[in-house]
């Protein structure tokens, strides 16, 4: 992520994690694994970072890699945890979604262990920096708050 004076930061490399199915399937429970592993999506407003406030840094639940600040969190009321940027780019991956017909998506995937988190959408006319939407699961995530 560079800035104007082409500054940049220098973020530890994103090692890439592969189970087989079997580790996955004994690492996560039976929603975890149908959202991470299989692109699923829990129930709107019945995740557990739905509505939190709490500061601290949002990781994938699959392999840990830190993927999101609360600092980037908004309420969109959408019934999933929303930020407006990922940590870093590189931490996250992107592809085109088209498994609901005449609505093409983008989904968001976990760089390091290719793990479904969720979408993007671009546009909705949110008052954030970047005019972006992750609208990500909470069952993908784990919060670890910042220490006061």
């Amino acid at each position: 992520m560079a800035d104007e004076q082409n500054e940049s930061v220098t973020l530890p490399s994103i090692e890439r994690i592969v189970k087989s199915d079997a580790e996955w399937r004994s690492q996560l429970n039976d929603l975890e694994y149908q959202v991470l592993r299989q692109s699923g999506t829990e129930r709107p407003f019945t995740g557990e970072y739905t509505d939190t406030t709490t500061e601290g840094v949002y990781s994938c639940r699959g392999c840990g890699t830190e993927l999101f600040r609360s600092t980037e969190k908004f309420g969109s009321h959408c019934g999933w945890p929303s930020f407006f940027a990922p940590l870093a780019e590189e931490r996250v991956r992107y592809l085109r979604d088209e498994s609901i017909p005449g609505r093409p998506r983008v989904e968001v995937r976990c760089a390091a262990c290719d793990s479904h988190l969720g979408h993007v959408f671009e546009g909705e006319g949110y008052d954030t920096p970047t005019d972006l939407r992750y609208c990500i699961n909470s069952v993908c995530l784990t919060l670890e708050p910042t220490q006061s």
